[in-house]
């Protein structure tokens, strides 16, 4: 079974939600978690709420900013099972990474 490459609406959701909980961790919602919770870097702390609790004492943009290069899928080649739906992921990854530089 291939896993199907985000769309274009997933991947801005996904962008706007994480932007939004960025600038305050209780805008994030269940979307823009199990995005990042299957980053690499990031663990689930349990659900949604640990996650919220663990990131309101810490920084969500520094630690994004910090597993950038983990989050790259250089490991799947065109051809590859999958290529294209961790391309996106990439690709969700590296605007959210830009729209952060942009918050400075």
């Amino acid at each position: 079974m291939t896993l199907a490459p985000l769309t274009e609406r997933q991947e801005t959701l996904i962008v706007n939600n994480v932007i939004k909980a960025v600038k305050d961790i209780e805008n994030l919602n269940k979307t823009g978690y199990n995005f990042l919770y299957l980053c690499s870097g990031f663990i689930a702390h349990y659900n949604l709420g640990g996650f919220k609790a663990f990131y309101s004492d810490e920084s969500l943009k520094k630690d994004i900013i910090e597993f950038l290069s983990m989050n790259q899928w250089l490991n799947f080649r065109p051809g590859d099972n999958d290529y294209e739906y961790y391309k996106s992921k990439a690709r969700v990854y590296n605007r959210i990474v830009a729209e952060l530089y942009n918050l400075r």
